[in-house]
């Protein structure tokens, strides 16, 4: 392997960092939980700096990251719905979100063609609440010191940030769509 290819496959093993997380949760191991989540943000971190400070940015990496990190949001919150301490409605409107964004991707890419992913500045901030969010309500119920009404407040932020990232992926695609659908007329 080249050291190029370093940072895409930390994004692999991130992936792979999803099934130790989901099992600690299942087992209510909360604290060993939330090891395995920092080491999956360290990795996440780790990829991208090696990528940005030695140029080792790809395509490939372009999709891999965000869909690691995607992938442990998502068993997450499904895992934490599952045991009924993230209320059902929060992950449909999550799960909603993001099967909006890919299946609008990929109709955009057979469609209109080659797109190149920018996630948008409320689109970051919903992932970082997200994040935010699946640690405070571990951290929650591994009796660690937080407040309930964090754990609530912090539900509806998400759904505002997702709700809000959801209509500006749609805007802003839907606009690029059009421009390329006039300028091909």
């Amino acid at each position: 392997m080249e050291l190029s290819q370093l940072p895409n496959a930390i994004s692999i093993v991130r992936m792979f960092l999803v099934v130790p997380v989901v099992w600690s949760l299942l087992q209510l191991e909360f604290g060993v939980a939330l090891v395995w989540i920092a080491v999956a943000g360290f990795s996440d971190g780790l990829d991208g700096f090696l990528a940005k400070h030695y140029g080792w940015q790809s395509r490939l990496g372009s999709i891999l990251d965000p869909l690691a990190d995607k992938l442990l949001l998502v068993c997450s919150f499904i895992t934490l719905t599952w045991l009924e301490l993230v209320p059902l409605w929060l992950l449909i409107v999550v799960l909603v979100r993001d099967l909006l964004i890919v299946i609008g991707g990929v109709v955009f890419h057979y469609r209109l063609g080659r797109f190149e992913m920018q996630p948008s500045r409320i689109s970051k901030l919903n992932t970082v609440i997200q994040i935010v969010f699946v640690l405070a309500v571990v951290f929650y119920h591994g009796d660690f010191a937080l407040t309930p009404w964090v754990v609530e407040a912090l539900s509806y932020i998400v759904l505002a940030t997702t709700v809000l990232s959801g209509l500006d992926y749609v805007l802003v695609w839907s606009k690029r769509a059009c421009n390329i659908m006039q300028k091909k007329n």
